[in-house]
């Protein structure tokens, strides 16, 4: 009990302390993944925390990439950023004018929840992105008119079997 708690606490200083980077969306690379150009020129590869896009060679992931840039394309966003991933991007929330954009690749059937990183997440975020893929699933929204969908995660490991 005290574990959870401290990692509970850690989880909440943690989103207290996140860094923000503002810019313009200078790129998209799929459904989850973004280049952000900030104010001194500087360009900054961004993963939307919390969630998992299908990959480019999946079924939708060019419809999900679709789907981001109309959102956030040459759009001015704020990143709320908590860590770098293993390949040096910004793991975080992106902003436009308030919307959470990763909620909305989740809500409209663009990506999945990623439960594996969800306590990287305040506790809302967690509810709501649980909710919306939720609500997208029982909706046959975006990825959900599968029967069937693959999950990204899964489908890299069979990539990498074969």
């Amino acid at each position: 009990m005290i574990w959870k708690c401290l990692v509970v606490t850690l989880i909440l200083i943690q989103s207290a302390y996140a860094e923000v980077l503002s810019g313009r969306v200078v790129g998209i690379v799929d459904g989850d993944t973004i280049t952000v150009l900030d104010s001194t020129n500087t360009q900054h590869k961004i993963r939307l925390g919390g969630i998992d896009a299908p990959e480019r060679k999946q079924a939708f992931g060019n419809v999900s990439k679709k789907s981001l840039s109309d959102m956030v394309f040459n759009q001015q966003v704020d990143v709320e950023w908590h860590k770098e991933d293993r390949y040096g991007r910004k793991v975080g929330k992106v902003l436009l004018n308030d919307e959470d954009i990763n909620f909305e690749q989740i809500k409209r059937g663009m990506a999945w929840f990623y439960k594996k990183y969800k306590s990287e997440l305040v506790q809302e975020d967690r509810i709501t992105y649980v909710q919306a893929q939720q609500e997208a699933e029982a909706n046959q929204v975006g990825l959900w008119i599968d029967a069937y969908p693959i999950p990204p995660w899964d489908f890299r490991k069979l990539k990498r079997a074969e």
